[in-house]
């Protein structure tokens, strides 16, 4: 109970001070008021005490999942995948594309039967991410969500909140409209392969001071903004919610998370969100269309704690509709690689705060606005502190007048912090996202 009031102090400290550092400043700027909403939500939340104590083990977890020598993970995760194919002889060589996450397994025709396997295919900072690997298949048979404090056996909310690690899988097509933010608990993987599915029209994904989780092959889309209310977050616990600001994938305070192939759309906020110290974050392979703020990693510009934060961004395809934050950085390491970017209207890839961008055989795209051909923006900061920033844009192509301004000395160590996977030439992009987003799979075929 101590550490309870003790921690609760702290977030309120830290509410304080954001508060503060914006009237200095003349005022917070949008995003930062957005997360301050969290943040107020989350001092409600707090006083739940199940809550509290996953904070407690997220902090000292999270920094045990820092990458020590990230330098080594390329050939690491090369090698293991490399092997894991070997091991399944699958002889499929026809359906290679030089992906590493789906030449591991999209090849097998018993995908469906071998569905585990895909735990073993993760890439990036996030590749220790196990998900439900080591527990039992749930089958989600029932699309409602009507209670969040006592959902019905055979919904996804049942299943998200259980203690013991699952495998969460769907009896047949469905569109789940969720009443309050779904709070996931750790070691879960939802695999929607097979099936259709959505999460739409409602709350979405709550990865909260968990860790080891897979989402792979959801349509996320018109998220709203919900709370304000009583949600359950495990079999023995529920809390009060503030509001939630209505992101597609929520990631607060979490390490070891696997976002790959799905398809994300139109969100009250942004539609992948990573803030508040989590890390060992992999996004691979999603398709992003029609928004606004696509993807904001870092709290604030005043939270050094998300110092600690390694996210990797591959094989994805940001395409029509969108704005800006491919993603927006702060504080930590970021690996963005063997992207397909086809549509932005301000920026591509942003940040403040000093973040470490690492750009790696991306494809960039420029829109026709003579005036937003840049990729990349820093957010309200003077050249003079910009300029020591480690931004750097490796073997990129930049199409259609398209300029990255990089930026720093580039020191060596710095980029091996921000470097997560070997990356393929630029001109293969094409092929390497040609497949992002929720993949049609059929039972007895090759995926």
């Amino acid at each position: 109970m101590a550490e309870t009031y003790l921690n609760f102090a702290l977030l309120l400290t830290l509410l304080i001070s954001v508060r503060f550092l914006g009237i200095v400043n003349g005022g917070l700027q949008k995003d930062d008021e957005q997360l301050n909403s969290r943040i107020e939500a989350q001092l409600k939340s707090f006083k739940n005490s199940s809550m509290a104590d996953r904070a407690n083990q997220a902090e000292s977890r999270n920094k045990q999942a820092v990458a020590k020598q990230p330098e080594e993970i390329a050939s690491m995760v090369e090698r293991s995948i490399s092997n894991s194919t070997a091991r399944r002889n699958l002889g499929y060589f026809s359906c290679v594309t030089g992906n590493s996450i789906d030449d591991c397994w999209r090849c097998d025709p018993n995908w469906h039967k071998n569905r585990k396997r895909l735990a073993d295919c993760a890439i990036g900072f996030g590749h220790n991410a196990i998900g439900g690997r080591d527990g039992r298949y749930y089958v989600v048979t029932d699309p409602s969500d009507d209670d969040a404090v006592n959902p019905r056996p055979g919904t996804l909310r049942h299943a998200v909140i259980q203690d013991e690690p699952l495998w969460i899988v769907f009896k047949r097509d469905m569109v789940i409209t969720l009443k309050e933010e779904l709070i996931m608990n750790s070691f879960k993987t939802i695999d929607g392969r097979g099936v259709n599915a959505h999460i739409a029209n409602g709350a979405c994904i709550t990865i909260q001071y968990i860790t080891n989780v897979i989402i792979h092959g959801l349509h996320i889309h018109d998220c709203k903004s919900t709370g304000n209310a009583m949600v359950r977050s495990s079999p023995s616990h529920y809390g009060f919610r503030g509001m939630a600001d209505g992101d597609g994938i929520s990631i607060f305070g979490a390490s070891h998370i696997w976002i790959d192939h799905n398809s994300l759309a139109n969100c009250a906020d942004g539609l992948i969100d990573a803030v508040i110290g989590s890390t060992a974050v992999t996004i691979s392979n999603n398709y992003f269309t029609h928004h606004n703020e696509v993807m904001l990693l870092g709290h604030s510009d005043s939270y050094t704690g998300d110092k600690i934060m390694q996210v990797t961004i591959a094989y994805n395809h940001f395409s029509e509709g969108l704005i800006q934050r491919m993603p927006r950085c702060r504080h930590g390491y970021f690996h963005v690689v063997n992207n397909d970017y086809t549509h932005w209207e301000m920026y591509a890839i942003g940040g403040s705060a000093e973040p470490t961008i690492n750009s790696q055989g991306n494809r960039f795209l420029a829109p026709l606005n003579p005036f937003a051909k840049e990729v990349t923006k820093r957010v309200d900061t003077n050249e003079s502190v910009w300029k020591d920033w480690n931004w750097r844009s490796e073997g990129d192509l930049l199409l259609n007048g398209a300029f990255f301004t990089p930026s720093g000395a580039g020191a060596s160590a710095s980029y091996a912090k921000a470097s997560s996977l070997a990356a393929k030439p630029s001109t293969l992009v094409g092929s390497l996202t040609a497949s992002a987003g929720v993949l049609n799979c059929r039972r007895g075929q090759s995926c």
